[in-house]
């Protein structure tokens, strides 16, 4: 025979699933979640395809022609596969900003860095295990790669330095942005998107490509201040280049996500993220 009947049981069970159906058609609720998960994800990305370095010349189909800077010769624009994605991070930064707050980037910004570094384990200990050598470790010698191991290795295996480099200059980017965007709203308030969007990013960026190179380069493979100095307006002229360049985006997305939430909610969302 079934016992009694829990009436308090029933009750907080049965709440918890209206709760859950509440919060899963809520828009505002479906949005972040969408956009955390792109976020994290673009940000992950990010970190896996930036060991590899292209040349920007050769992908606008222009001549290179090496030039000097502050004393450093032969520099080109040479970049991390990285910066592909990073411009987006950032805007995606300034619309949480905008909807959601500082504490929701914050927040976001905290998972990304978590599931980054628990990424970059999990790779150490891919690379780490034995490799099969009976048939894997020479499967693409016809591909021209004659020991997957070491391509793997080499693919996936990123330094510690520029691990631990690009996570603390992300967090602290993350954090000046945050906080560059919300001074100046307050003096502009809903006007002038591209001023708080595009201002911010623009100072974030810089910080973003010093303190990377500084704690991955000049701390850990030696290389001179000036160098990085040099190496560093290099990457920070097409970080903000393109800072300027996506500017449109934030707007056109902004305009999505009115048309998603509606005006009524959209003017809730912001002004609770001012904290008003």
């Amino acid at each position: 025979m079934r016992g009694p009947c829990n009436p308090t049981l029933t009750f907080t069970i049965f709440n918890y699933l209206l709760m859950s159906q509440i919060i899963l058609k809520d828009k505002p609720t479906k949005l972040f979640v969408f956009m955390a998960a792109f976020f994290v994800a673009n940000a992950l990305i990010a970190e896996c395809i930036g060991g590899k370095l292209f040349s920007l010349e050769k992908l606008l189909h222009i001549s290179i022609h090496p030039f000097s800077l502050l004393g450093q010769d032969g520099l080109t624009y040479t970049l991390t596969c990285g910066v592909l994605l990073w411009p987006i991070e950032f805007i995606m930064t300034d619309i949480v900003n905008e909807y959601y707050g500082p504490k929701a980037v914050r927040r976001i910004s905290y998972i990304a860095v978590g599931l980054i570094s628990y990424a970059f384990l999990m790779f150490y200990m891919a690379i780490k295990v034995p490799a099969d050598t009976s048939f894997w470790t020479g499967s693409m010698k016809t591909e021209g790669v004659p020991d997957m191991q070491t391509a793997f290795s080499s693919v996936l295996g990123q330094g510690m330095w520029i691990i631990v480099g690009s996570l603390v200059a992300f967090l602290i980017s993350q954090f000046v942005d945050v906080w560059i965007f919300h001074k100046i709203k307050k003096v502009t308030g809903e006007k002038k998107v591209w001023l708080r969007s595009t201002g911010s990013t623009i100072v974030s960026q810089l910080i973003d490509s010093y303190v990377v190179l500084f704690i991955a380069f000049s701390i850990g493979k030696g290389w001179s201040y000036q160098r990085v100095l040099a190496i560093g307006l290099v990457n920070y002229s097409y970080k903000a280049l393109m800072a300027i360049v996506l500017t449109p985006v934030i707007y056109f997305i902004e305009g999505m996500i009115e048309r998603f939430l509606g005006k009524e909610t959209v003017a809730r969302m912001k002004k609770e993220a001012m904290g008003l």
